[in-house]
């Protein structure tokens, strides 16, 4: 008998099975429908390899209208209105335009209850502009997505909005039937949703009542057998053993009963959107399926086949969304299968342990018709598989994530619904007011690290939000304030602040940072320890007189673009100084004159020696220390010393430039906490930088554009430092002014 066959005799009996009052086609049995025809008896043949309802009851069509509205709706998104979704507030909230510039953006409002928050989650996502149009489309048109970006920038709550858009109606559920003719192949078998529960519980009622009837038999004939050899056959022993192997002879036909009950593998019977699946990190049985493992294999005591299959994260994602953060961190092996159950859109169960008996069994192909989301950092591309990501790429989008978006009245105002969102998604924050809104804003902006920028890392702004409201919680008040968002601010430090905080101590306690008087040689110098924490960074140089040709040398656990960055300094030293710090012998004389000494002793000049102070087991990275590098090797040069109640951060052209370097904002409130006075940073950086107020009459911020800036402000001695600025201006071709720039601490340009 073929497979087939044996799948629609169960089919038939499966609809039998099911009550009447709920019947899987039309209602007036008139119809042929996509899964079968009404035979005129009550029952229905069910096609099994159909994968959808025939025809809907009212409120099924109801939903489908519904779902159709939706999609309508986000298409008219789609035609060019904003895709940030507006603010919804009270109606008897306004939006003062006169106050449009305020950290509210004009909203006129006591506390984040008056916000009104969107119950679609597409709705509630802010400053994702491009991915969020990608999704809308992705959703329409069943395509896959890929999202690179940083943590926190809302690749998961794109993921579950989308799972939210697709229509409901098309969900099923999947069965696993027991294959009398080979047990290591289950059958399987895809119904509308709802209807596997109804289909299991039929065929275990079913298998109550052979149950019954078999124990009632079994007890008649243990009855008649013990009596037997009791009365007449007088031998109590004999019956003792003779209604034991009664006993377990019908238990064991029992057992071929219970194995008739299907499996069921996927249940959607009360999930109200499509599904959604997050298998981030998820090993291979969890995301593929798995068959468990049977320690009774023989001797009657196995479980069947069939029960011991588990569904993987994409059968449990089928007509859904299948979400994979970090999709790098996958196996090859998995992703080359997530590859194929994409391409073919159904997957087999086997046992993913090779020594488990459940790598003996597997089953028929499983539907696993899902959207792919996969997201990651930008690392994430490096070890994906490439045929994964063609397959994404080829048949969807790819879209990177922002980190910032530029700060305007509309977008303050979002940002005060986040904290609305958060409020709500806690369900156990008081409140925020409007005060203590404005401060979240403004942390939002302090951690964008651009001037007009707000930063779209919601994950760790909203962790700021949740610790303000259990600071308030704690105290049991109405209402989140203000205080409470500072006081959150000191204890949310992440852990890259408080070890630089706890560096700049012990620093402090061992006198290693200098903060008054001046040396020669050394210069204060402004580092980033992780993402949002800085310290100070001494910097020393030594001049000593070389034994051939002269070198630079760096210690410090330099990285490479560090090293670089000693290298574009060494190119300023070399035209600045008398001396040639030559590195090599050039590449013409060594192919002329092969091993032969270099004769010209004109070149042979001082070594250079450049240390990184107590850089810890990191290293140092990045090229923000070349101003300092380039002001301790010329004062040891020049013999002129430095101020040490000054520190630098910048980077440098070969041509004396001061360039733009990244976390300026938190390397100021490293020098202020080390108790210095001045810094200097890169002109191009002066709008970036949003330092908190207890830091701003504490240090004294001054924006170069050169480094004959730098050498004005950063070196100590008039005489000698003026000659040596006039010599650097005329060797680098520079027009500045010797005058430094009046920079106030409290500038409103710093803010």
């Amino acid at each position: 008998m073929s497979n087939e066959k044996d799948v629609d005799e169960a089919s038939e009996a499966d609809e039998r099975r099911v009550p009447q009052e709920e019947p899987a086609d039309a209602p007036d049995g008139s119809d042929d429908g996509e899964f079968g025809s009404d035979h005129g008896d009550g029952t229905t043949q069910i096609d099994p390899d159909a994968s959808d309802d025939s025809s809907p009851d009212e409120s099924e069509r109801s939903e489908e209208r519904d779902a159709s509205d939706r999609l309508d709706e986000d298409e008219d998104l789609l035609d060019g209105s904003d895709l940030g979704s507006e603010v919804h507030v009270d109606s008897e909230i306004e939006i003062d335009e006169d106050e449009e510039d305020g950290l509210l953006g004009g909203l006129q409002i006591d506390s984040s209850a008056d916000i009104q928050v969107p119950d679609r989650l597409v709705d509630q996502v802010i400053g994702q502009d491009h991915a969020r149009d990608i999704i809308l489309k992705a959703a329409k048109q069943r395509r896959h997505v890929m999202m690179i970006g940083s943590p926190g920038t809302g690749k998961s709550m794109l993921a579950k909005a989308m799972s939210q858009l697709l229509p409901k109606e098309e969900l099923q559920d999947v069965l696993v039937y027991h294959n009398p003719d080979d047990g290591n192949e289950p059958k399987v078998r895809t119904v509308p949703a709802g209807k596997g529960e109804q289909i299991v519980e039929a065929h275990k009622e079913e298998a109550r009542k052979r149950n019954q009837m078999r124990s009632f038999l079994m007890w008649i004939i243990i009855a008649v057998v013990f009596g037997y050899a009791i009365l007449i056959a007088q031998a109590l022993l004999l019956g003792i053993i003779a209604a034991g192997i009664i006993y377990l002879a019908f238990k064991y036909m029992s057992r071929g009963s219970d194995a008739m009950v299907p499996n069921l593998l996927v249940n959607n019977a009360d999930q109200q959107v499509a599904p959604f699946e997050d298998a981030t990190g998820a090993h291979a049985g969890a995301l593929l399926g798995d068959v468990r493992h049977d320690p009774f294999q023989s001797g009657g005591m196995e479980t069947p086949s069939h029960d011991r299959v588990e569904a993987g994260a994409i059968h449990k994602a089928n007509k859904g969304v299948l979400f994979v953060d970090e999709i790098n961190t996958l196996d090859i092996r998995s992703q080359q299968k997530l590859m194929t159950a994409i391409q073919e859109g159904e997957f087999a169960i086997t046992g993913q342990s090779e020594r488990s008996s459940g790598a003996m069994v597997q089953t028929e192909p499983v539907p696993t018709d899902f959207i792919m989301v996969a997201a990651g950092n930008l690392d994430a591309m490096e070890n994906m598989h490439p045929a994964l990501r063609s397959r994404i790429k080829g048949y969807g989008y790819e879209v990177y994530m922002d980190d910032t978006i530029e700060d305007s009245p509309e977008m303050r105002r979002k940002y005060a619904r986040f904290v609305a969102q958060e409020v709500r998604n806690d369900g156990r924050l008081p409140p925020f007011t409007d005060e203590a809104i404005e401060e979240i804003i403004l942390e939002a902006r302090r951690r964008a690290g651009r001037k007009g920028h707000l930063t779209l890392e919601f994950r760790s702004l909203g962790g700021l939000v949740r610790v303000s409201g259990d600071i308030a919680r704690a105290e049991d008040r109405e209402f989140t304030t203000r205080d409470d968002v500072l006081r959150a601010k000191a204890r949310s430090r992440s852990i890259e602040q408080q070890l630089a905080d706890d560096y700049i101590e012990r620093r402090k306690d061992y006198e290693l940072t200098v903060s008054e008087g001046d040396v020669v040689g050394r210069v204060n110098g402004l580092a980033v320890m992780g993402e949002d924490s800085g310290i100070v960074l001494p910097v020393m140089a030594e001049v000593t007189p070389s034994q051939g040709l002269g070198q630079v040398i760096a210690t410090g656990q330099l990285k490479e673009m560090a090293k670089e960055a000693v290298q574009n300094v060494s190119a300023i030293i070399k035209k600045f100084s008398d001396e040639d710090f030559s590195t090599e012998v050039p590449n013409w004389y060594e192919d002329r004159y092969g091993d032969t000494p270099y004769p010209d002793t004109s070149l042979a000049g001082k070594d250079i020696h450049i240390q990184f102070v107590q850089v810890g087991e990191g290293g140092v990275d990045g090229d923000s220390a070349s101003i300092t590098v380039a002001t301790a090797v010329i004062s040891a040069l020049e013999d002129v010393p430095v101020r040490q109640d000054l520190a630098m951060t910048g980077s440098l052209s070969v041509r004396g430039d001061v360039l733009p370097v990244g976390g300026v904002t938190h390397k100021i409130e490293a020098a202020a906490k080390a108790g210095l006075k001045t810094v200097i940073i890169p002109k191009a950086n002066e709008q970036d930088v949003m330092i908190e107020d207890e830091y701003k009459e504490q240090i004294e911020i001054v924006p170069v554009s050169h480094i004959s800036e730098v050498l004005d402000v950063a070196l100590a001695g008039e005489p000698e430092k003026d000659s040596l600025i006039d010599r650097l201006k005329s060797i680098t071709g520079s027009a500045l002014e010797k005058q430094q720039p009046d920079v106030s601490p409290g500038s409103p340009s710093l803010q």
